[in-house]
């Protein structure tokens, strides 16, 4: 029977794509599949120029933007690719959270093939799908509970939460017929779920793994600014109590943990949160695991307000927001009363917003620039043209250099994996046992390698 090994096939030298296969005899288990923001894909798509909707598979595998595997990609994704299409050879999916870099590719995949994921990120995707461009597949989805081991063959799953800047997050220790590996997922303890950080790298270290794969996003150089979730709540709350005049900000459509800081703020400040529909569709729909003590909830909580753009047409999922929802007219008038939270890719209602020279705008977002942003200097070009202050306040979704070589530290697995980051060798300076990993190469879980 063949020993269990992991092999890498994405997220190696890079920020995102993760694509983690693990094998024990018969069983094959993927965990997480979605695209990179590497430089590499950019060298061949960028902007409008994107793989061809007909053949996806085969645009993304001729450059090597996605693994050959066998056994894992839909018929109809494949085309006339040079990869044929094969029955399904993997056994389960497990997405850690819905971040594009490590859902995006799910579309891809044969339907079935069943994908596990948290029951919250289940309804993540679904609000998603229904509100975006975005589009996950036909699967068989299988829900899982914090903490409770799913079995598939020789292997043992279990998925523990962790604090990340989108809600519903999951590292996972994985035990296989020699020895256990724990897969960090992307995580961060400075926010408001840092407890579920805590206790998953707690059980970490009390499985012993002979392997730990962690996300290093922030390790090497880094200049963002540590600032945790208070941190963002008090700089916002500071700058709402020096200005009286509209106030813009901008953030994640997908980070809760900052919605809620915002309107948190806003009605300490005695100001309404303004948001798009959009959003208002993601917040009913996951509102009812939060509970409504201090959740912007739509339609219950006070002091909650959905902004009406100009459209040729409303899609049905806007319509049941917009029944009172306020107009520019309504923002420019009554400016001093909101504070206004839309996507960048609204910048275009400042020409009818026009707000007074010198009004803040806070920007609550990753630097450098990465999911779901403009480039930065067409944001300023906006900015400048109708001079605006800009403020830089976010919490980063990923831990510290510092804090991950500590965490590293404290599992002391035999082995370290470090990926999702483009830094491995930042690792082998600060801890022992690092092996920056290479793409398929199969790893063994119960023995050092070149033993």
């Amino acid at each position: 029977m063949k020993s269990p090994t992991v092999t890498f096939l994405g997220g190696v030298r890079e920020i995102g794509g993760n694509k983690i296969l693990i094998e024990d005899g018969p069983d094959r288990i993927l965990f997480d599949f979605g695209p990179s923001f590497s430089p590499q894909f950019e060298e061949y798509y960028v902007d409008y120029l994107r793989p061809r909707s007909t053949s996806p598979a085969k645009d993304l595998l001729e450059f090597g933007l996605i693994p050959r595997v066998n056994g894992l990609y839909a018929r109809e994704a494949l085309a006339d690719a040079d990869l044929e299409y094969a029955p399904p050879e993997i056994h389960g999916i497990f997405v850690s959270h819905a971040h594009a870099d490590h859902a995006g590719y799910l579309d891809l995949v044969d339907p079935e093939i069943p994908v596990y994921v948290g029951a919250g990120t289940r309804e993540m995707m679904t609000a998603i799908e229904t509100s975006t461009a975005m589009r996950y597949g036909e699967h068989a989805y299988r829900t899982f509970a914090d903490r409770a081991p799913i079995h598939i063959g020789r292997l043992e799953v279990v998925p523990y939460p962790v604090d990340h800047s989108i809600p519903f997050a999951y590292g996972f220790i994985v035990r296989t017929s020699e020895g256990s590996l724990v897969y960090s997922g992307d995580f961060r303890h400075h926010g408001p779920r840092a407890d579920d950080t805590h206790a998953f790298f707690r059980a970490a270290a009390a499985e012993k793994p002979q392997a730990l794969l962690i996300e290093g996003t922030r390790a090497g150089p880094d200049p963002r600014r540590n600032f945790s979730e208070e941190g963002v709540r008090a700089a916002v709350d500071g700058l709402l109590a020096r200005h009286r005049s509209l106030v813009l900000a901008c953030t994640y459509p997908r980070d809760i943990d900052r919605l809620v800081t915002l309107y948190g703020a806003a009605r300490r400040a005695d100001r309404s949160l303004v948001i798009s529909p959009r959003t208002a569709h993601l917040l009913a729909t996951i509102g009812p695991r939060f509970g409504r003590d201090g959740f912007p909830l739509p339609g219950a909580a006070e002091g909650l307000v959905v902004y009406e753009r100009k459209k040729k047409r409303n899609f049905n999922w806007e319509k049941p927001f917009l029944d009172e929802a306020i107009s520019a007219d309504e923002v420019r008038r009554e400016g001093s009363r909101y504070l206004l939270a839309l996507d960048l890719l609204h910048f275009p209602e400042l020409i009818d917003l026009r707000p007074p020279p010198g009004a803040p705008f806070i920007h609550s977002m990753s630097e450098p620039f990465t999911e779901d942003d403009v480039d930065d200097r067409v944001m300023h070009n906006w900015l400048d043209h109708f001079h605006l202050s800009f403020h830089q306040f976010h919490a980063s979704g990923h831990a510290s250099a510092a804090e991950l070589y500590e965490l590293v530290r404290a599992v002391r697995a035999e082995r370290v994996y470090p990926i999702h980051t483009e830094h491995p060798e930042a690792f082998e300076a600060e801890v022992p046992g690092v092996h920056p990993p290479e793409l398929g190469v199969p790893y063994p879980i119960g023995a050092a390698p070149g033993r």
